[in-house]
């Protein structure tokens, strides 16, 4: 009756332990020190918001490669046909700051409002032939504003006005 010993248990969890510990240290040892960013693709995410917005989706396409999407988000995959849609990317840009792409057809997305509530008017801007509103938000970050089919589109975040304007001027109808 010596098999339920202390020390026939700690022999039996070792293995598991030692699993445990490679499955959790050796991503962290795989992880680039000298470049952080993590990088996502974004096509999925578009697709399934192009397959049930009720709008045009305009996508950003032919951003040089050092702009490095680094966030998408998207709540396509829990609407309903008719339901609003949103999609939202982000970036890391060349200069090294945040760029974010918003489309929606709900005006009170947090991802529009939380950005949009309390900006400030700062004139408008004529970029690629469309005039967008130029908006100061609570964070003194700019803010780019149109309206198109029944949505609205948002560039902001910590990028400069060179890197916000590229990102509005990218933007091209949704195609597979």
């Amino acid at each position: 009756m010596q098999r339920f010993t202390a020390a026939n248990m700690v022999r039996s969890l070792l293995p598991l332990i030692v699993i445990c510990l490679i499955l959790v240290v050796f991503p962290t040892l795989r992880q680039n020190a000298s470049d952080p960013v993590r990088e996502v693709d974004p096509t999925s995410s578009e697709r399934a918001t192009a397959e049930l917005a009720g709008y045009p989706l305009l996508v950003p396409r032919g951003l040089p490669d050092a702009w490095r999407p680094t966030s998408v988000r998207t709540n396509a995959g829990s609407a309903s046909a008719g339901d609003p849609v949103t999609l939202q990317i982000g970036w890391f840009t060349p200069e090294e700051e945040y760029a974010s792409y918003v489309v929606s057809d709900d005006p009170r997305d947090p991802a529009l409002d939380d950005v949009l509530a309390g900006a400030t008017d700062a004139g408008t801007a004529e970029i690629d032939g469309e005039t967008w509103q130029r908006r100061t938000t609570d964070r003194g970050e700019t803010a780019l504003t149109r309206a198109d089919e029944g949505a609205t589109l948002l560039v902001t975040g910590s990028a400069g006005d060179e890197e916000l304007t590229a990102l509005a001027a990218s933007l091209e109808p949704y195609a597979p």
